[in-house]
């Protein structure tokens, strides 16, 4: 058996729901029961049939919701891995950084570019690092400070998996002078990245190696499923650039947020409405049942 969970900000309704049945039935898919996770905010329909083909009729079908197709077997995941900048916070920390150096805007097309796929990634931070060369070292605080904010719904998702016994690992292609606050601000158990290297109080235009990129990605979620004894099965994977793509297609459940085309298209699902929240309604799990401290 299959669900698909429709997830919207109190907007969903019953009609949604049987318009969405509907769909399913003409797609040869064999609804079952449908209901509500949060009337208004989340419901499950149950399916027999024809996951992809669920996906292709219900995506982008109704305005403002997201849906989440998977098998319902194991929907509630025992270790996320996750991205930070533009998915764990609601920025870009080298172009915020960036800023500060005068240089946002020269910066941030490469990131862009990056992130969609179209320059190689390692290549690309080194090219962007070697640009705030002399940038005085306090300006990473500062921007940590003025610039850094947590995606709504993140807290809840980490400490609510890691509440009900899930692990959760914080993998970013940016640096941990920043990821490393945030994860243990959000409540990750580990946190992965690159580091700025830093002399005389400036940097030094420079990251150490080797660099955390795609690969690394993919294999902190293969390590830690070992370390673990989980099946891929068990795993959710979150993130919105071209260098999440492999741990996304490598987890049980891999998860495109407001993301890049290349990374939407590709992604087992994608969020594009909602906050990190929905990714607790995609397990099933009820607002009631949420940890946010």
């Amino acid at each position: 058996m299959f669900i698909a969970t429709l997830i919207a900000d109190g907007t969903l309704s019953a009609g949604d729901i049987s318009a969405a049945s509907d769909r399913l039935a003409n797609a040869g898919c064999a609804p079952g029961a449908w209901g509500w996770i949060d009337e208004g905010q989340a419901a499950d329909i149950a399916f027999g049939l024809g996951a992809s083909e669920a996906r292709v009729g219900l995506e982008g079908a109704f305005d403002g919701v997201d849906v989440v197709v998977q098998p319902a077997e194991g929907r509630e995941k025992k270790l996320l891995i996750a991205d930070m900048d533009s998915t764990m916070i609601t920025v870009e920390c080298i172009d915020e950084l960036a800023d500060y150096a005068g240089i946002k805007a020269e910066i941030a097309s490469v990131t862009e570019r990056a992130m969609r796929g179209e320059l190689d990634f390692a290549e690309a931070l080194d090219a962007r690092v070697a640009l705030l060369k002399g940038l005085e070292a306090s300006a990473i605080d500062r921007c940590l400070a003025e610039r850094v904010r947590i995606t709504p719904g993140a807290r809840e998702l980490v400490r609510t998996m890691r509440a009900r016994g899930g692990h959760a690992v914080l993998v970013s292609g940016g640096f941990t002078r920043f990821a490393d606050p945030v994860g243990q601000e959000i409540g990750f158990a580990r946190v992965v990245a690159n580091e700025l290297l830093i002399e005389d109080e400036a940097l030094t235009g420079t990251v150490a190696k080797p660099i955390v990129d795609s690969s690394t990605k993919e294999s902190t979620l293969d390590q830690t499923m070992a370390e673990l004894a989980l099946p891929a099965e068990a795993t959710l994977a979150v993130g919105d650039g071209a260098n999440d793509l492999a741990m996304i297609r490598r987890a049980g459940l891999g998860v495109a947020y407001h993301a890049k085309p290349v990374v939407a298209a590709a992604a087992g699902a994608r969020i594009d409405h909602g906050n990190l929240s929905a990714l607790l309604y995609a397990q099933g799990i009820a607002r009631a049942h949420w940890v946010t401290d």
